[in-house]
């Protein structure tokens, strides 16, 4: 019997992209979805984003039941999660844009401005750029996240409490943390659907990983 994968749809996600990558990658059962029952069966769980992280979180939780559904299925349940984009920077504990917000706390740390040390760096940081993983950090998500290249488009970055939970990082004017990881709990910053064949072989270890 085929996984069911649950995309979380909240309103704030490039969601056709990112089912359309999951498919490539081989995800059969991909439910596109707000329902919390959908969401508290599945057997893995992506959150996309795009935008802003207030703007983000408030659709988040503008759908009744939905984040209590998510936590008792990743935090109790133990199924696998990858928080794509704004996605992932909503696991942090707050975000500092248009004030503070709080996020979701699963993964302890705030989401800041990107400020590069040098100021004829851009931003956003919007491009192609390094993915460096961390294995001296997480060595049990050495399989998830490889060396490589992804697309990148934010303005806003991941700062974690502990630096063990960066499992990835990039350099934009300074290092940026490019994927954070806990337990069943994986995020990147990158876009993985717009990251070809790299993304493409994120998505499918992911919808093999068994942590």
């Amino acid at each position: 019997m085929a996984e069911v994968l649950a995309l979380v749809d909240y309103g704030a996600g490039n969601l056709r992209s990112v089912a359309n990558a999951l498919k490539a990658a081989g995800a059969e059962g991909v439910a596109v979805t707000a329902d919390p029952n959908v969401v508290r069966a599945a057997d893995r769980i992506v959150l996309p984003g795009v935008g802003a992280f207030k703007a983000c979180v408030e659709a988040l939780r503008g759908v009744p039941g939905l984040v209590e559904a998510m936590a008792e299925r990743v935090l109790v349940g133990g199924a696998p999660f990858l928080g794509i984009c704004v996605g992932m920077q909503l696991l942090a504990d707050r975000g500092i844009e248009f004030g503070v917000t709080e996020g979701l706390g699963w993964i302890g740390g705030e989401v800041r401005a990107i400020e590069p040390s040098d100021p004829s760096i851009k931003v956003p940081h919007m491009g192609w750029n390094d993915v460096a993983p961390m294995h001296q950090n997480n060595l049990s998500y050495g399989r998830l996240i490889v060396p490589g290249e992804a697309y990148f488009l934010h303005s806003y970055h991941f700062v974690p409490e502990e630096g063990a939970s960066a499992a990835a990082m990039t350099d934009h004017g300074g290092g940026l943390v490019a994927a954070v990881a806990r337990d069943n709990i994986l995020g990147v910053q990158f876009h993985p659907e717009k990251s070809q064949d790299y993304g493409i072989a994120l998505l499918e270890r992911f919808l093999e990983w068994k942590p």
